[in-house]
This record gives structure tokens, sequence and C-alpha cells, in this order.
């Protein structure tokens, strides 16, 4: 049984994560390390971060979307294979080896925020898209949540870059749309999860309270200042997600 005053923590713990996950992902970062420190076993910690998360996650979803940032429909295809391939990965991470993932995905990340610090005309102006959004993004969902389901750091990082590079999203629609596929990844992970009772639902109950209210706030802030604001974030979140892939396992 979790402390009160550890619960009313892991609730600040959050928010913040909320906030940072709404704007530029990334908020597992902060929240999972809070859950170890709690005393969670590891695989507790992780099944209770995926289901916190999925509050803040799904309210900066909802708030993009009722901004007008997220065309629902176009997405449908994209969730349906996104929690396809995240529950394909949840299912096989056991049989596999991902050590090489270790090393691997800090070089992605940082070549992600490379990309982002220095790409000239990275705004909120759509582009021309490279690949038909209908026919590839539902493609781009399967990769990326079959990622999550094996691995998962990152994950909001390699949707955005592909919106934007691949489908020529402005980044603050490329969140937006972003948040609808991390939601949905998650959910198939948790489906696993929950059955397993992995889930240590105290701590999680008090994390999504405070996730709620900072996913909110990261999406109408993400939403508010745009690129200015996402760019430099994806880049500081990027690098300090492969560092502590790197050097702090």
């Amino acid at each position: 049984m979790l402390d009160p005053l550890v619960l009313l923590a892991l609730a600040g713990v959050g928010l913040l994560a909320g906030f940072v996950d709404a704007i530029a992902g990334g908020g597992g970062m902060i929240a999972l390390p809070a859950l170890l420190s709690a005393g969670l076993p590891p695989v507790a910690a992780l099944a209770t971060n995926k289901l916190q998360s999925v509050f803040g996650t799904g309210m900066a979803a909802f708030t993009y979307w009722r901004r007008g940032f997220i065309n629902l429909p176009a997405l449908i295809p994209a969730i349906a294979l996104t929690y396809a391939g995240s529950f394909c990965g949840a299912l096989i991470v056991k049989q596999i080896d991902t050590s090489l993932l270790n090393i691997a995905v800090p070089i992605a990340l940082i070549g992600i925020a490379l990309y982002f610090l220095f790409a000239p005309n990275l705004s909120d102006v759509d582009k021309a898209a490279r690949l038909p959004f209908h026919r590839f993004v539902p493609l781009l969902g399967f990769a990326v949540g079959f990622y999550d389901g094996i691995f998962g750091p990152g994950t909001g990082s390699f949707f955005t870059i592909g919106f934007v590079m691949l489908f020529g999203l402005g980044l603050t629609r490329a969140s937006g749309n972003t948040k609808i596929l991390n939601v949905t990844s998650n959910l198939a992970a948790l489906t696993i999860f929950i059955t397993a009772g992995d889930v240590v639902w105290p701590a999680a109950l008090a994390m999504a309270a405070g996730q709620l209210l900072g996913g909110y706030i990261g999406a109408r802030t993400g939403i508010r200042f745009g690129a200015r604001l996402i760019r430099p974030l994806v880049v500081v979140v990027s690098i300090a997600l492969a560092l502590r892939l790197l050097f702090f396992r």
C-alpha cells in the first residue's frame, strides 16, 4: 500500500510528465523513474506508466482534435494498424533479442534532434507530402506501434518525425496526430498488462489525475506557441532520451 504523500507526489509528477508529453513526447522519461523510486518492480512500473500516460496523452489528443489539428476519419486505418503493431510487439517481446535497440534507438533519436535543430523551414505550415497520407500513414503506425510494443522510448519522436518528413505536416498538426497514434499504441500494450495484473492501480490513478491536467495545459501551450516551442522541446527531449538510454539504463 503506497503512502498518501507518495501518491500526492506521483500526481505532481504525472502533471509534469503530461505537460511535456503533450508538446514533444517523452513524458515516460519523467514518470517511469518516479514509479521505480516509489518502490514498484520494473514490470509493474512499466505497466503503471502505460496506464497513467494514456490519460494525459488522451486529453492532449482530444484538445488538439477540438482545435481542428486532427482529421480523425483520415487516421482510422492508421489507428487500427498502430494498435495491431503494438499488440504484436508486446506479445513477442520476450521471444526476441532487443539489445541492439539499446544502441540503434539513441542514434536515431540524436538524428531526429539534429534534424529538428538544423532543418530549414520547420514551421506550422504544411508542406508537400513525400508519400500519400492515406496509404502510408497506416504503415508508419504499424511500424512505430510494433517498436513501442517491444521497446518504447522515443515513440512520440518517431511518429512526429514521420508526419513532418514523410507527410508534410506542420509541427503542431504533426504533434496532434502523434498523440492519437501514441495513445492507441499504449492501449494495445495495456491490453496485455492489465490482463496479466501488472498495473498498480492506486499509483496509476493518482498519476492519471495529474496527467489529465498536464495533458490539457501542455496541449493548449503547444497550440498557442506552435513550432516556436515544439521544435526546441523535441530537440531537448530526443537528446535527453538518447543519453538516458546510453548511460542510465
